[in-house]
């Protein structure tokens, strides 16, 4: 099975980039999307053989999800149940025979870390989450979450220290949640590999000198690890801030 998740800060001007041409050759099995930036009626994506399931911000151009799955998931749930965190259309989870896939757009912390303390908040109910669904079945989740997690995984790890997405409690949380039985599957694949990102500003020509920062993850359950085949960031696809990843398991 192969899964793609790409943040398209904004699908309706990624549309204009060229985003349907990448999805069909993609081919995936789920295709999830973040950041949407977009209402209910605003856009109808024309994605033959694929079910779609939107979640919607309540605060217009703002946020939001979206699954396409070839398969027709058993159940659908949007958010994680808890009304301070489901106003943004953040979360998205499908329930299929063997796992659970979700796809998440963690809430950045902002300038000057103003978002910080909701972002621990958010960051400790997700995973209650993610560990209640484990009782089930295992878990794939995957999206923008927002962190980089070790010094390896941006250009300028000495300069951002104190940046959001790269603060020690930001980057203590993604510890903590593969320290509760989650895989970072690119890190799992490519434990030392640097120069790989998956968002880049679009200041300073950011891109064009690759000065990016990895912050988009597939991550899995413990109980899936022998079935992963590979991990992939797709840096030469265009269109957004970031570039898409890909997961293949069995």
């Amino acid at each position: 099975m192969k899964f793609i998740s790409w943040n398209v800060n904004g699908i309706r001007a990624c549309v204009q980039k060229g985003f349907e041409v990448f999805f069909e050759e993609a081919d995936a099995d789920i295709f999830c999307i973040q950041e949407s930036k977009m209402q209910e009626g605003q856009l109808a994506l024309d994605l033959p053989g694929y079910h779609q399931y939107w979640n919607y911000a309540v605060k217009k151009g703002y946020s939001g999800t979206a699954i396409f799955t070839k398969q027709e998931p058993l159940s659908v749930a949007y958010g994680i149940g808890i009304e301070e965190h489901d106003q943004e259309g953040r979360v998205i989870t499908l329930e299929f025979e063997e796992f659970y896939f979700i796809t998440v757009y963690t809430p950045n912390s902002q300038n000057e870390l103003k978002r910080l303390d909701y972002r621990m908040q958010w960051e400790q109910d997700f995973l209650a989450y993610l560990k209640q669904l484990e009782k089930t079945k295992p878990v794939v989740f995957c999206g923008d979450l927002n962190v980089a997690h070790k010094e390896i995984d941006l250009k300028n790890p000495k300069t951002n220290r104190k940046n959001a997405g790269f603060t020690d409690e930001e980057r203590q949380k993604f510890t903590e949640l593969l320290e509760a039985g989650f895989i970072d599957t690119f890190r799992y694949f490519y434990p030392d590999q640097e120069g790989i990102y998956s968002w880049w500003s679009y200041r300073f020509s950011a891109r064009a000198k690759n000065a990016g920062w990895r912050i988009d993850y597939f991550c899995v359950s413990e109980a899936l690890k022998e079935r992963l085949e590979g991990a992939r960031i797709l840096t030469e696809v265009m269109g957004s801030d970031h570039c898409p990843i890909e997961l293949t398991i069995q």
